[in-house]
């Protein structure tokens, strides 16, 4: 039995997304009176912020300060240390200590004095398997503002509707606002890659042509026997000028991103179905168990069984 595996989410990204991350990530309004401010640790996540009210300062390690007022977005992919505050003075706390105070029926956690007040909807995704090789290419802050000209109505509208709820008290807004923020992080990723074309910082992959569509080869043909060659006649390319294409705005050869590819949707369907390890390993391109078992432990640190158990937790790689 070979399970079908064929054009499972609609695209690359879409399949990125449902096999990388959570879905049930924390989601959480805070109400800030000056003067406030909160420090967060570097976290292996994609980490979010709207202003919902007010103003406030993003100052993200190693990056410029991002004054932010209401309407604006910023992420954070790579969950980089962050400061958050009302003024360059203020001395903020660390978020994880429980010195702020959890108020109302949608537990709003409140921060500092009686001063201005600040509102922010944030929350993160974690990832649940490997961090996609694509994601290690964007970039540390991507920010979103109100007044920006390019900034698509979609993405504004969904802001509109993640505020509303947000700032709110209605039922079940917490699962309403954890689809927002899949819709608003998708629609981040797009404005990545829309304005990346040719830079292999950001999503440079997902906005050229000829790579984009390798990636939608290896990704709708997992069982298929792909070489360098066969993927470069695929997309129209010679296969040296396909290579170091590919290698250039994926950051990785072919034929190990279609390994590690391999690897996390193995490890998806390991925990997400109880198909057997050998149907497994037919669907991912392995005729063979024993090296289908070679390759798991080699890329994801476990064996299937002790994956598929949660005993043993994925390593996250770039």
């Amino acid at each position: 039995m070979t399970l079908d595996l064929d054009d499972p989410r609609g695209d690359v990204l879409a399949d990125l997304l449902g096999a990388s991350l959570l879905h049930n990530a924390m989601y959480r309004r805070f109400d800030g009176g000056a003067p406030w401010g909160f420090r967060m640790t570097e976290r292996e996540r994609v980490t979010f912020y709207v202003v919902a009210r007010g103003t406030a300062r993003f100052e993200i390690e190693g990056e410029p300060l991002h004054e932010l007022c209401v309407g604006d977005a910023i992420f954070i992919p790579h969950g980089t240390a962050h400061v958050v505050r009302d003024a360059a003075s203020t001395v903020p706390e660390l978020a994880c200590t429980g010195a702020h105070r959890i108020v109302g029926r949608n537990h709003v956690r409140r921060f500092g004095g009686r001063g201005a007040s600040t509102s922010l909807i944030g929350g993160f995704f974690a990832y649940s398997g490997q961090r996609p090789v694509l994601f290690a290419s964007l970039p540390r802050v991507i920010v979103s503002c109100a007044d920006d000209p390019s900034r698509s109505a979609t993405m504004s509208a969904t802001l509109q509707l993640l505020v509303s709820e947000g700032m709110g008290t209605r039922p079940a807004s917490v699962f309403v606002m954890q689809r927002l923020a899949e819709i608003l992080l998708v629609h981040a990723l797009r404005e990545v890659a829309t304005r990346s074309a040719g830079d292999p910082r950001k999503l440079a992959a997902i906005a050229d042509p000829a790579i984009h569509d390798a990636l939608e080869l290896i990704h709708r043909g997992l069982a298929r026997p792909w070489t360098v060659a066969t993927l470069a006649k695929g997309v129209g390319m010679s296969r040296s000028a396909f290579a170091e294409r590919f290698t250039s705005l994926v950051g990785e050869p072919p034929l190990q991103y279609l390994a590690r590819w391999r690897m996390a949707r193995a490890g998806e369907l390991l925990r997400a179905s109880n198909a057997r390890v050998n149907e497994i390993a037919t669907s991912v391109g392995y005729a063979s168990v024993p090296s289908f078992h070679k390759a798991f432990r080699k890329w994801q640190g476990a064996t299937p069984r002790a994956f598929r158990s949660g005993s043993i937790a994925p390593p996250i790689t770039a």
